[in-house]
């Protein structure tokens, strides 16, 4: 069973007898059913009874109610009701809009509006690149999905995937300032899709395509790439490349080996998997290979898809042939974007010595991190209830407040490379070690640095 988490916290509030080891019997429920107790409050008393509030993680829903039936059996306990913590954080949403200038009076009514306002209309209209020193379009980003590739939910709408563009606004202003807002798209469309994209593009300053499936969003990045002047960052592609190669380069240095000298495996050849294995290839790695379901791809078939053809050209070079299981025998670095549990201990002990594992399917990763950690040396997933959590977190925002600052609209290796390096040298060499070779996302410095890269890559401190 995975370990309780966060995302299934409760809250039980029971009524127990007066008696002086109540909270300490109620605790003890939630340990025997498996929960990790988190608080337990008492918030009423009444002579001979009390009320308390018992707070504890689950790992899934169904564990959830065996904590609370366990907490109802404890003899004269008496469960009033069950909250689920992550709902109520959602309730109403996580996102709001709030002035930056006072309205007050009329006078203030008269300059933010009419008739006011006019005059910063018209010289817009005069001059339409001053829109970004005159409007929200400078610190804008539209977070644009349509919910075909949500998590590792699959297609599951607009409406549904909207909780998740919230949440990615949120950490935008969180840690970067960049104020971001949800464009959940009723279309699949790819030309829909684009179409609608460039009708609100003069709003914003950047686009994050988001849970868009592959092959599909590849053309709908490049196309906007094409025809916008803001950029377009697919971040499920290029903000999951960047923190990969940020986690690689510190693992690479706790085993003491160098990208140029390493076999790479990469399981998954979607969106994520291609922009991980181009930035490495950016990087300097000379041994990579890319395996579908299938195995490794092989670089003399034919691809219909350019993005796989792309991998099976410009990758292994041994031209190895195989299953996963296969070619990942004395390979020392394992990086998964594809599917749970496809790997168990014996095909992580077949890999050289000292090897890397990224394991990173979500929920469920390619292969159980603690059987993975008894032969790799560095273990890392995209969970939070282990080490080594790679999170995109810790490059979109920064990143865009980056591009925002400079003002650019191209995206390129050199500034995805510079942002890798920064985020791997927030973890100084004195912290660095196999279970910590990424900054915690709350790393106040990270976003700062990130930005600070970009800005340099780009070309200079930005256009103002």
């Amino acid at each position: 069973m995975p370990a309780p988490s966060p995302g299934y916290s409760i809250t039980v509030r029971a009524e127990a007898p007066a008696a002086i080891d109540t909270t300490g019997v109620v605790a003890g429920a939630v340990a025997e059913a498996g929960g990790a107790l988190t608080a337990l409050d008492v918030v009423e008393s009444r002579g001979q009874s009390l009320v308390v509030d018992v707070t504890c993680n689950a790992s899934d829903a169904d564990h959830a109610d065996r904590i609370t039936a366990r907490i109802a059996a404890v003899p004269g306990v008496k469960v009033r009701k069950v909250s689920d913590r992550t709902f109520l954080l959602h309730l109403g949403g996580k996102l709001e809009v709030v002035p930056k200038v006072p309205l007050k009076h009329r006078d203030d009514l008269s300059r933010a509006y009419t008739p006011g306002v006019a005059r910063v209309c018209l010289a817009i209209a005069e001059n339409p690149d001053d829109a970004r020193r005159l409007t929200i379009k400078r610190n804008t980003v539209a977070v644009v999905t349509d919910g075909s590739a949500v998590l590792g939910l699959g297609n599951i709408g607009p409406a549904a995937a909207l909780p998740v563009m919230e949440g990615k606004a949120a950490l935008f202003k969180q840690f970067a300032g960049v104020d971001a807002w949800p464009v959940c798209l009723d279309t699949q469309d790819t030309e829909e899709i684009i179409r609608t994209v460039k009708a609100l593009a003069p709003v914003y300053g950047g686009v994050n395509l988001e849970d868009i499936s592959a092959p599909r969003c590849f053309e709908i990045e490049q196309r906007l790439r094409d025809e916008l002047d803001i950029p377009v960052f697919h971040d499920d592609q290029h903000g999951t490349a960047i923190v990969v190669l940020a986690a690689l380069t510190n693992a690479l240095r706790v085993v003491d080996k160098k990208v140029e000298d390493v076999r790479i495996v990469v399981s998954g050849v979607g969106a994520a998997g291609h922009a991980i294995v181009r930035l490495l290839d950016a990087q300097g790695a000379r041994d990579i290979v890319g395996c579908d379901r299938h195995g490794a791809l092989d670089p003399e078939a034919r691809h219909t898809d350019e993005f796989r053809g792309w991998i099976a050209r410009n990758t292994n070079p041994r031209k190895v042939r195989g299953t996963l299981k296969e070619v990942l025998a004395g390979a020392d670095v394992f990086i998964g974007v594809s599917a749970p549990n496809l790997l168990d201990e014996d095909d992580i002990a077949g890999m050289a010595p000292d090897a890397i594992v990224f394991a990173l399917a979500n929920p469920d990763p390619e292969v159980d991190p603690v059987a993975a950690s008894r032969h790799a040396a560095v273990v890392a997933t995209g969970r939070s209830d282990y080490a080594n959590q790679i999170n995109n977190v810790l490059a979109f925002p920064g990143f865009f407040r980056g591009l925002l600052d400079a003002g650019v609209s191209d995206i390129t290796d050199e500034m995805m490379i510079a942002a890798a390096t920064a985020i791997a040298d927030c973890v100084h060499a004195d912290e660095l070690n196999a279970s910590f070779i990424v900054p915690s996302v709350f790393d106040p410095k990270v976003a700062p640095a990130v930005a600070s890269a970009v800005r340099h890559a780009a070309g200079g401190e930005g256009k103002g």
